[in-house]
C-alpha cells in the first residue's frame, strides 16, 4: 500500500511514496549493551577524587561589591571569588576564570552557597538529600527533586568553592536590570548580549585572570553563554550549558501558537527578585548613593514586559505572541560556536527540544561537544547523578571539562560520551549520536478499530501499521484535566512531581478527557529514537482550533506514561518546509511552524483540514509486552494557553477528528525493532 503526496502545500510538501504498508527486511536488533560507559568508568573516578579530595587551596575569597561599567555607562554588580591560602587571603596567582551571568540575583545564589556549602549544615543537607528514597511511594516525586541537591548543578548555577579551591576563579554577575545592577532588564536582548561580550574582556583584563575563560550557567544563564559563545569572543575557551535554549519560541513560550503559563509566573518572579536590594552590600550602597541610581532604574521598568505580554495575549496585537524579530534576536546562532561545548538536557524539560537540536547544530566533531539528556524536568537536573549506572555528578563534569579546555590536562572527558541518555522506560546509555544509528522510519495510523485497552478514555481507537477503509469523525471537548497531568509538570519545571503518579507517571486521569489510540503490544523490544511527528485530520465548528498531543508507552498493568507531547493551533498549521526536518523517504519529522502573524492561515468552520503536530524529540524503549498510546486533546490547560482573540474564535466549538483513508491520520517516527505492529 502506497502513500500518496499530501494536496495541501500550505502544510506539508510532497512526500514520495512509500511502502508503510507492507512487510519490510526486518531491522537491525536493539543492542543489550549500550555503545559506552555512561558513569564514564575509570576516568570518572578520577574525576571525582579530584573535586571530593584535598584541593590545592584551603579556602576562597569572595568580593560581592565588584562594579563593572558597561560602554553605555550602566553599571553591573558582581561578585568575584579567588582562591584564598590558610589565612583566607586571596591568592596572587593568575587562574582560569568561569563567569556565570544570571538574573536571579546574587542575593539569592549567596543563600545558595550558604546551604550547600556552609559548615555543617551544608554538608547535612547534600548529605540528607542524597540518602532521602521515598521511591515507589506516592511521594517519589519528592526524591526527584531532593536529589538534585547531591547531583552538583547548584554548583554550576551558583558559587562553586570546591572548582575556585582547584585553581579557578569564578565570577557571577547579574544581568543588567536585575539584582544589584543598574539599567533595564532586556531578558536576553542585544544589550544584554553586549554587555555578557564586555564582561569577558574586563574579566581578561584583571590582574587575578590568565586570561583564559570559560562560561557556565544553568537555564537563563545557559542561554546567555550560547548567546556570548555565538559572537566568539577574545580568550573564551569553553562552555558548560545546563539547559539552555535555541528556539524560545517553540520550546515554551508559544509552542504551536499555544502561550505557556510558565512564562508570566517566570517573569512575575523575576520580576520581584530585581527589587530586593542585595544584603551583603545595602549599606554601602546607600552611603555611596548607589542605591538611588539602582531604585531610579527599577522605577523606570517596574515589572519588565509583563504588561506588553498581558497586552498580546487579551488582544493578540503584540508581536510577542507570535514568532517575530524580537525572539530571532534572542536565539543563540549555535552554528557560530567554535569553542568546546558541554549540554545538558531533559526530555520533559522546559526546554525539551533543545538540548539534541543544539547539539547536532554544533559545527564540530564529537568530543569538543557533548550531550547529556536525562528523564527528567528543569528543576530535577542532575538528579541521582553520581549514583550507581548514573553520569558523574554535574559538578564533577564542569571541572574535568574546564581542566580540558582551560588547563590543557588530558584527563579523558574528551572521550565520555559524547551522547549520554536516559532512556525512558530503560536505562542510561551512552554512544555516538542521536537519533541512534540504525533506527528507520516508521508510521503508525489512527484506525477506529478498538483497542480494549482503554475504556476510561473519551474513546478507544487503536495505532495500526496498515490504513483503516472506514470513515470516522470522533469529537473531543476542552477540559481541565491537564491540571492533573504530566504536561503540568512540564510547565511548572518539575514542582508538581510531588503530588503524585498522575503528574508524571501516569497518563490515565488525563485520558478520560482525550481520544485514544493504542497499538497492539510489541513482541520485540523496541526504541524509538530521534523526532516525531503526529499528522492529524481535524475539523471544528468554530474559526480556530486548539490540538494537543502525547505519545505514551502503556505498560501491561494499563500505567500510560507520556514520553513526549506537543501542541498546534489550526491557524497556525503553515510549515516553512526550509526549517523542516525530513526522513531520507520524504517523511516530514519535525515540522517547523512559521507561527508568525502574516501565516495565520482562515479555519472553515466544519471542513476537515491536515495539520502536523511537532512532538519533541525523545529516545525510549519499549519492553516487550508494553504499547505505544497516542493521546489526542482538545488542548492541556495550562501547559498550553490561548490568546483571547483565538479563544473567541474557538468558543463552543466542537472540535473533531476525521478518520478518513483518502487524508489518513498518523504518527512518523524512527525507530529500532520489529516489533510486529
Amino acid at each position: 500500500m502506497t502513500v500518496p503526496a499530501d494536496p495541501d502545500e500550505s502544510v506539508q510538501r510532497g512526500v514520495a511514496p512509500d511502502a508503510f504498508g507492507e512487510r519490510r527486511p526486518r531491522p537491525t536488533p536493539l543492542p543489550t549493551l549500550p555503545l559506552g560507559d555512561p558513569t564514564g568508568g575509570a576516568d570518572a573516578i578520577r574525576w571525582r577524587r579530584l573535586v571530593d579530595g584535598p584541593l590545592q587551596y584551603p579556602h576562597v575569597s569572595i568580593d560581592r561589591d565588584v562594579e563593572i561599567t558597561m560602554s553605555d555607562g550602566v553599571r553591573l554588580r558582581a561578585t568575584v571569588i579567588r582562591p584564598a591560602d590558610a589565612t583566607r587571603r586571596a591568592v596572587s596567582t593568575r587562574y582560569p576564570t568561569i563567569v556565570n551571568i544570571n538574573p536571579y540575583n546574587r542575593a539569592l545564589l549567596d543563600l545558595l552557597d550558604q546551604s550547600v556549602h556552609a559548615p555543617l549544615i551544608g554538608r547535612a543537607v547534600a548529605g540528607l538529600a542524597g540518602k532521602v528514597d521515598l521511591s515507589g511511594t506516592a511521594l517519589s516525586g519528592v526524591t526527584d527533586l531532593t536529589r538534585t541537591l547531591s547531583g552538583g548543578v547548584f554548583d554550576v548555577f551558583g558559587i562553586n568553592r570546591n572548582l575556585v579551591r582547584s585553581g579557578y576563579t569564578q565570577v557571577i554577575v547579574d544581568v543588567r536590570g536585575t539584582g544589584a545592577s543598574h539599567g533595564k532588564w532586556q531578558i536576553l536582548g542585544a544589550r544584554e548580549q553586549r554587555d555578557s561580550v564586555e564582561i569577558l574582556a574586563w574579566v581578561a583584563r584583571q590582574a587575578w585572570s590568565d586570561g583564559q575563560l570559560g562560561l557556565a550557567g544553568w537555564s537563563y544563564s545557559a542561554i546567555n553563554s550560547l548567546q556570548t559563545a555565538d559572537k566568539r569572543p577574545p580568550g573564551l575557551k569553553a562552555v558548560f550549558a545546563v539547559e539552555g535554549c535555541e528556539d524560545i519560541v517553540r520550546d515554551i513560550y508559544i509552542t504551536g501558537g499555544l502561550p505557556s503559563a510558565f512564562i508570566p509566573l517566570w517573569l512575575s518572579i523575576v520580576n520581584v527578585l530585581k527589587w530586593i536590594p542585595n544584603p551583603a552590600t545595602a549599606a554601602r550602597d546607600l552611603r555611596r548613593g548607589t542605591s538611588l541610581r539602582w531604585l531610579a532604574n527599577r522605577v523606570a521598568s517596574p515589572a519588565t514586559e509583563v504588561g506588553s505580554l498581558a497586552w498580546g495575549f487579551l488582544t493578540g496585537r503584540d508581536d510577542r505572541v507570535y514568532d517575530d524579530p524580537y525572539f530571532d534576536e534572542r536565539d543563540p546562532d549555535v552554528s557560530k560556536i567554535d569553542v568546546p561545548t558541554f549540554l545538558f538536557g531533559g526530555w520533559h524539560d522546559l526546554f525539551g527540544r533543545s538540548a539534541t537540536s543544539i547539539y547536532s547544530h554544533l559545527q564540530m566533531e564529537p568530543g569538543r561537544k557533548q550531550l547529556v539528556v536525562s528523564d527528567g524536568y528543569h528543576l530535577d537536573a542532575g538528579s541521582g547523578f553520581g549514583s550507581a549506572a548514573h553520569p558523574p555528578r554535574v559538578d564533577v563534569l564542569e571541572r574535568a571539562w574546564f581542566d580540558k579546555w582551560l588547563k590543557g590536562i588530558d584527563n579523558g572527558v574528551d572521550n565520555y560520551g559524547p551522547v549520554t541518555l536516559e532512556q525512558q522506560g530503560g536505562s542510561w546509555t551512552a554512544g555516538d549520536s542521536f537519533p541512534r544509528s540504525g533506527a528507520s522510519v516508521r508510521r503508525l495510523f489512527l484506525s477506529d478499530s478498538p483497542s480494549g485497552t482503554a475504556s476510561h478514555s473519551a474513546y478507544d481507537g487503536s495505532l495500526r501499521s496498515d490504513r483503516s477503509h472506514t470513515r470516522a469523525s470522533l469529537g473531543v471537548r476542552p477540559d481541565m484535566r491537564g491540571l492533573r497531568s504530566r504536561d503540568m509538570t512540564q510547565v511548572t519545571a518539575g514542582i508538581t512531581m510531588v503530588l503524585g503518579k498522575d503528574f508524571g507517571r501516569d497518563a490515565r486521569y488525563q485520558e478520560a478527557g482525550g481520544l485514544t489510540f493504542s497499538s497492539a503490544p510489541v513482541t520485540e523490544r523496541t526504541q524509538i529514537s530521534g523526532a516525531l511527528n503526529m499528522r492529524l485530520f481535524v475539523s471544528t465548528s468554530g474559526q480556530e482550533g486548539i490540538w494537543a498531543v502525547t505519545v505514551n508507552d502503556v505498560a501491561p498493568d494499563g500505567t500510560s506514561t507520556v514520553l513526549t507531547n506537543g501542541a498546534l493551533t489550526v491557524s497556525n498549521r503553515a510549515i516553512d518546509p526550509s526549517l523542516s526536518e525530513y526522513a531520507e523517504d520524504g517523511s516530514l519529522l519535525v515540522a517547523h511552524h512559521y507561527l508568525s502573524r502574516k501565516r495565520k492561515l482562515p479555519v472553515p468552520a466544519n471542513t476537515p483540514l491536515p495539520i502536523d503536530v511537532d512532538l519533541v524529540p525523545t529516545d525510549a524503549v519499549l519492553d516487550i509486552g508494553h504499547r505505544l498510546r497516542v493521546d489526542i486533546y482538545a488542548g492541556s490547560v495550562p501547559r498550553y494557553l490561548t490568546v483571547v482573540p483565538d479563544l473567541i474564535r474557538a468558543h463552543g466549538r466542537r472540535q473533531d477528528l476525521v478518520l478518513d483513508p483518502h487524508h489518513p491520520s498518523y504518527l512518523s517516527f524512527r525507530a529500532i525493532g520489529d516489533p510486529d505492529w
